[in-house]
């Protein structure tokens, strides 16, 4: 759901906004929703969910088969 949002900010950079949204022919508001997900990816991505380290080192002793392992595994060939 879209909602307004009301920003103060210095009359410099209001400026700029204008003229990069010419340059861009984006929306300011466009500019600015893109600019905020940007660092609410970056700021996720800084955090690594529990379940996700639980499962560090899993393939370790049992690394995934290359494709001509699973071909054969697919097929029920045997290597031996």
């Amino acid at each position: 759901m879209q909602k307004k949002l009301t920003l103060s900010i210095d009359e410099e950079l209001i400026k700029f906004a204008h003229d990069f949204s010419k340059k861009t022919k984006k929306p300011i508001s466009k500019i600015f929703e893109e600019y905020l997900y940007q660092l609410m990816r970056q700021n996720h991505s800084d955090v690594v969910h529990p379940k996700t380290v639980g499962l560090y080192g899993v393939l370790k002793d049992n690394p995934v088969p290359d494709k001509e392992e699973l071909r054969n595994i697919f097929h029920g060939k045997n290597n031996d």
